[in-house]
């Protein structure tokens, strides 16, 4: 008998969520047990979900296997027919004790194989939080999940549901005992993050929680928030980046396009402009700010001038960490259906060219820290991460988990050395 294996695709909501589900799996004793958690984000993620599927039947041919995640909630028909999957559950499912305790005791047989309800129907979190996933340095807290918004391009909200916020008080208790291991870095995570609080009485916004944290977790060092959305960022997170250092100057951008047209036909909330607006008054409220952003290539209808403002966002943002996704047609969602589809080999090029742009953002960032001090904290014993999330390397071992002073000599490649 062999301990439960984990394979996680996509998100980093989805890798808190296998750490929850391992924790889940173990207290239900379950042996002999393979669980993949798929992503769903574009076509090519649901084709790699099936291949490390296929995989992971090969090297563990006596194994249960368990497929769960967005593309298992999106698309529950398409893993239920391969050969090597045992059984399918859903995103609500793979969160409760019961599911794992049923899989325990054999409840769930072959007229069960599909254990995927409505997504749309649920309300809350998942009350399970987990006590320490990441590195021994940093721990990421979920505090929100699901979506409410419909971009045409995207899937997601039918694979993680309505927006759902964790209150407040919770998230304080749990940072508390985060910091009480000696985690001196938290991450808030969520799927659409600046929706936070709409759903909670008084209907809060991030930044009430953001505040929050820091008046009553005094003694954590470091508070990070994953990709936001810029157009719903409220006044109380802007006075945070203004006046609280120990939120730290690095935003992720949830932009996806530079171009007005395209991010009307993509049903995004804001335009070009509004981008640039915050993050130059972002950037007026906290001078070492950095950001990062998604940004799409080759959504259908992009002509090379649309294409254009996007690789001019690049500078006009400020932008340092790209994601770029090569766009993709997702089944079921508006974007498949119209009738432009950009060809994929000038998808690939556009893709390429944001890559490089972006690359050559990062080589400029780098340089500019040389000389600088900065307070690295430390993920292994030589390497850690500055306040802007820049890698640093370090020939002398340091303590992993530790805010150390260090002052940087040079760069190789894309980290810093110090």
């Amino acid at each position: 008998m062999s301990a439960p294996k984990f394979t996680t695709l996509g998100c980093r909501l989805n890798a808190y969520e296998t750490e929850a589900m391992k924790e889940l799996s173990q207290q239900a004793g379950l042996e002999d047990l393979v669980v993949v958690n798929t992503c769903a984000v574009t076509a090519e993620a649901v084709r790699k979900s099936r291949q490390e599927i296929r995989r992971l039947r090969r090297d563990n041919p006596k194994a249960r296997i368990v497929v769960t995640g967005c593309a298992a909630q999106t698309e529950p028909e398409t893993f239920a027919q391969m050969a090597e999957v045992d059984t399918v559950i859903g995103n609500t499912e793979k969160m409760q004790p019961e599911t794992w305790n049923g899989m325990a005791a054999n409840f769930i047989g072959e007229t069960e194989k599909v254990q995927v309800d409505d997504i749309m129907s649920v309300t809350e979190t998942a009350g399970h939080l987990i006590d320490g996933f990441g590195t021994r340095s940093r721990a990421y807290v979920q505090v929100q999940n699901g979506c409410d918004h419909r971009c045409t391009f995207c899937i997601i909200p039918y694979g993680r549901g309505n927006s759902r916020s964790v209150p407040a008080g919770v998230v304080v208790d749990q940072i508390k005992r985060l910091v009480d291991k000696g985690y001196n870095e938290v991450v808030l995570t969520g799927v659409d993050l600046t929706s936070w609080g709409a759903d909670l009485p008084a209907t809060p916004k991030l930044g009430d929680l953001v505040m929050r944290i820091l008046k009553l977790v005094p003694d954590l060092p470091r508070l990070r928030i994953s990709s936001i959305d810029s157009i719903e960022v409220d006044e109380n997170l802007m006075q945070a980046i203004a006046t609280e250092p120990r939120l730290m100057p690095h935003l992720h951008l949830s932009l996806q396009h530079g171009d007005d047209m395209i991010l009307k036909r993509m049903a995004r909330r804001h335009l070009r402009d509004d981008a640039i607006r915050f993050c130059e008054e972002a950037l007026k409220l906290r001078p070492e700010m950095t950001f990062g952003a998604d940004i799409i290539a080759g959504f259908p209808t992009e002509t090379e001038a649309h294409f254009e403002n996007s690789l001019k966002l690049v500078t006009d943002c400020n932008l340092t960490w790209l994601h770029v996704f090569p766009y993709s047609k997702r089944a079921g969602t508006p974007a498949a259906k119209i009738p432009k589809q950009v060809n994929g080999t000038v998808i690939k090029s556009r893709a390429a060219r944001l890559r490089a742009a972006g690359e050559a953002r990062v080589q400029s960032h780098l340089a500019a820290q040389i000389g600088k001090t900065h307070q690295v904290l430390m993920e292994n014993p030589h390497m850690g991460r500055t306040e802007q999330f820049s890698e640093v390397k370090f020939a002398t071992p340091q303590e992993e988990g530790q805010i150390v002073t260090a002052t940087i000599l040079g760069q190789q490649g894309t980290q810093l050395t110090a």
